[in-house]
């Protein structure tokens, strides 16, 4: 409920604009991708076969709660746009997983493969945002 001024110079800093998107996300009670989807797009990141993977991810998105889903659909589009600008902003497809992949889908309880999961977690944003239109067209 707190009043916001845009007009603000604090704004005119997109690390600001950033940071204050990520931690949106990052304190949702529970994560955009929900916690009980977490293992079913690690298993779907996972398949070999590009088609396949990319079949799975869509399958998993299309069952996900529709305020997730919408909201989803809206943060890609944008984050598709800012990779499409890569050559000035240096943000890839693959920066912006690394960047946003543990915000956006964690487990519920940390084990030992912190790593791993990180490293699922990039791959999974990643596709999504390169295979936006199949995923979500």
């Amino acid at each position: 409920e707190e009043k916001l001024n845009l007009d603000d110079s604090q704004w005119e800093d997109i690390h600001v604009v950033t940071g204050a998107l990520k931690m949106f996300f990052r304190e949702l009670p529970e994560p955009l991708f929900p916690y009980c989807f977490f293992e079913q797009f690690v298993e779907a990141i996972k398949i070999q076969d590009n088609a396949t993977r990319i079949k799975s991810i869509k399958n998993l998105v299309k069952k996900l709660p529709r305020p997730n889903y919408d909201t989803m659909k809206i943060l890609f589009e944008h984050l598709q746009k800012i990779a499409a600008k890569e050559s000035v902003n240096l943000m890839s497809t693959q920066s912006l997983g690394i960047v946003f992949g543990p915000t956006l889908l964690r487990p519920e309880k940390e084990t030992g493969n912190m790593a791993v999961h990180m490293l699922y977690q990039n791959q999974i944003v990643e596709l999504m945002l390169s295979e936006y239109s199949k995923i979500f067209g």
